[in-house]
């Protein structure tokens, strides 16, 4: 007998073309779905999967077996979430992946009111800024910024308007300068964040309509950790440009200042993404009600 677990596991790393990022999705280690994996191969007698250090890919066989698998295990969850429709409140877990700003800036202002509305609703939230195909994963929705969002997918706005902001420690700037124009930013250090993708991005101004994007100077900090960016921006090691938010603390106290707020226009914010299908899961069907609400 075969078990349906083991089926849902085939198709998730499958889809995820990787162990790791189907663990992810699925809040599991990366061994339990391989050992799921592999008991499905002994009970059916074939490789569905090849496996080197680096990749996963589908054989022959597990092609087929996926093609004909997809829909098979669409309609049983369609059908439980026919029943869970039935339901007066909705019950399960929603599955979050978003960016790091999302996490710390916007749903933690949010979170606490849905679940009070939702008691039969559990959130699993992955907090992570690289580009992630949330349904391959395994997640019911992602949230990012619009030049991230995958195509074909709903969205629905979940943060209001943002900016960033280029901000300095007063004793760097008693060291080297005031900027009083982006061009002048070729001559100052920074401290940078590099993404999980290798790449960081250019800072970009907007002030009367002109777009300026700029590559700083000389960067003798870069790091995705964003605690040590804003320690060594205040502490006089180069500029910073990021959210507000994340130094909201730091500028009220003045351990730094921000430079240049004509130039700072705001952008739309983030928004929630999910695949489009006739039966959304009760969970998500009510985070997206929650957020249209507010």
């Amino acid at each position: 007998m075969i078990d349906l677990a083991d089926l849902d596991a085939f198709t998730a790393v499958a889809r995820a073309r990787g162990f790791r990022t189907a663990a992810v999705g699925r809040q599991v280690s990366a061994s339990t779905l391989s050992q799921a994996v592999r008991r499905l191969e002994d009970r059916l007698g074939v490789r569905l999967l090849n496996r080197t250090t680096r990749s996963v890919s589908l054989t022959e066989a597990g092609a087929r077996l996926l093609e004909r698998l997809e829909p098979a295990l669409g309609g049983v969850a369609s059908a439980l979430e026919a029943v869970n429709a039935f339901r007066d409140t909705p019950m399960g877990t929603l599955r979050l992946n978003v960016s790091g700003v999302v996490a710390r800036l916007i749903l933690p202002a949010m979170l606490p009111g849905f679940l009070s509305q939702n008691p039969g609703v559990t959130v699993e939230m992955i907090v992570e800024d690289s580009f992630v195909d949330i349904f391959a994963a395994g997640f019911d929705a992602g949230v990012r910024f619009e030049e991230a969002l995958e195509q074909d997918m709903i969205a629905v706005p979940i943060g209001p308007p943002m900016r960033f902001a280029l901000v300095a420690s007063p004793g760097y700037l008693a060291a080297r300068g005031t900027p009083t124009h982006p061009s002048e930013l070729a001559a100052h250090a920074c401290v940078r964040h590099r993404f999980p993708s290798g790449s960081m991005t250019a800072w970009e101004f907007e002030k009367d309509g002109e777009i300026l994007r700029v590559t700083p100077g000389r960067s003798p900090l870069v790091t995705n950790a964003l605690e040590a960016l804003i320690v060594g921006a205040v502490q006089g090691v180069g500029l910073m440009f990021t959210f507000p938010g994340f130094v909201e603390a730091e500028l009220a106290d003045g351990r730094l200042v921000e430079l240049l707020p004509d130039w700072s226009q705001p952008f739309p914010g983030p928004s929630l993404y999910y695949p489009s299908r006739r039966l959304v899961p009760g969970p998500l069907r009510a985070f997206v009600d929650y957020l249209r609400r507010r």
